[in-house]
């Protein structure tokens, strides 16, 4: 035989930056509930070069606008089903474009309110309740949704999720949304100042330690509904979220269970160690601005590494680089807080995440009475930041202990 068995031209391939591969398995996680198409990913992957947002960005617009297009051409001739799992592929491929669109690009907010409005679509479509809310922080209106099963009107279980840095809403509902409503819970998506969500309707709105300003409005929210039991809520944060949840549950009491993924008690700490040095003790003759970034050379910082250290300059308010981590000093909760939290907790991290990481799980599980700890390992495929690889594995033992806490 002198032919080759070729079945196919799509390929296994990502990408050798590490920060883009693990954007492509963030992706293609997704599909474990509904938020995109394995095969379609590696093919987008195929046109994306390793490192460069720009591209990214292009290729997933494409493969968005392409996905809401079907999603509504199935609804306009009455395929409910399939244009509702067309709008979650197209809601998570804006989520992508959006993600590597600087802040300061118009085509940020465009993106992302477009994946908003298809996810609203696909909800339209689909089996569960989904009511559109803005909570109260500082007189400003941030975004929520509420969802539950179309039959529960009774009080019952509810859980609140907070995402971190650059999660959106729509990507908590496929993270870890749509398991909770699984498993008969009721479901409030919440979002601070800084967060995604919240930079699409409110320019220069920058993140804040202080998330219980956010988190208890959220918890009297809930307490007005009458699907609501009040000795059943529980807290899950994502991401940056592990600290977001954990400083709302040391100032909020009715919260009866904490699940922080990863738990991060230290925020400076934690990024500084992405970086190899503390930057908020670096010379001034190094430090940058956000403007500046502009004319460094692509030899000296990576298109990559200059779109991400702009959005975190930006979102964090710093007016440099340097005072950005100075800023970033702030957002820690305290050994003594800690021990005051009195709800049951579980810690979530993956095996892979790093040193720093793995030190503040140790520390969160060592400082809050009675708290139980979770480690992802790689057999399993889940030892990535908030087990993105398997997200099903990760809810299940989430979901399975809020289940026993709760029952």
């Amino acid at each position: 035989m002198t032919g080759t068995l070729e079945r196919g031209r799509m390929r296994v391939a990502g990408f050798a930056d590490p920060e883009m591969e693990y954007q492509l398995i963030r992706q293609l996680g997704a599909a474990r509930y509904g938020g995109a198409a394995i095969g379609e990913c590696l093919m987008l992957a195929q046109r994306i070069e390793s490192g460069v947002p720009a591209s990214w960005v292009d290729a997933f617009a494409a493969a968005a606008a392409r996905q809401q297009a079907d999603a509504e051409q199935r609804a306009a001739r009455g395929h409910a089903v399939s244009a509702h799992d067309a709008w979650l592929v197209a809601s998570n491929s804006w989520r992508a474009a959006e993600y590597y669109s600087a802040i300061s690009d118009p085509r940020h907010r465009q993106y992302g309110l477009a994946s908003r409005a298809c996810f609203l679509a696909a909800m339209k479509h689909g089996p569960w309740r989904c009511e559109e809310l803005s909570l109260d922080c500082d007189g400003r209106a941030l975004p929520a949704y509420y969802l539950s099963a179309a039959d529960a009107d009774a009080p019952g279980r509810t859980l609140m999720i907070v995402s971190g840095y650059d999660g959106t809403l729509e990507e908590t509902y496929l993270g870890y949304g749509r398991a909770a409503l699984e498993r008969g819970y009721r479901l409030l998506l919440f979002t601070g100042p800084g967060q995604m969500d919240t930079l699409r309707f409110h320019d220069g709105l920058c993140f804040i330690p202080e998330f219980e300003r956010i988190g208890t409005p959220a918890v009297e929210h809930l307490l007005t509904r009458a699907q609501t039991d009040p000795a059943r809520i529980a807290l899950m944060g994502i991401s940056f979220g592990g600290y977001f949840a954990t400083r709302i549950a040391v100032h909020e009491p009715r919260i009866r269970a904490l699940i922080p993924n990863s738990p991060i008690v230290d925020l400076h700490a934690y990024m500084a160690s992405f970086v190899g040095f503390d930057p908020a003790q670096m010379p001034d003759a190094d430090d940058f601005r956000a403007a500046d970034l502009d004319h460094i050379p692509d030899h000296v910082m990576p298109p990559q590494a200059r779109e991400m250290s702009r959005n975190l300059i930006l979102r964090i308010g710093g007016t440099s680089f340097k005072d950005t981590y100075r800023r970033l000093r702030a957002f820690r909760v305290e050994a003594a807080q800690l021990a005051t939290l009195r709800c049951a907790a579980l810690a979530l991290v993956g095996s892979g995440e790093g040193r720093e990481p793995l030190a503040q799980y140790e520390r969160f599980v060592a400082s809050v009475p009675g708290a139980s700890g979770h480690l992802f390992g790689a057999d399993e495929g889940a030892d990535g930041h908030c087990q993105a690889g398997n997200l099903a594995h990760s809810a299940a033992v989430s979901m399975d202990w809020l289940d026993d806490v709760l029952a």
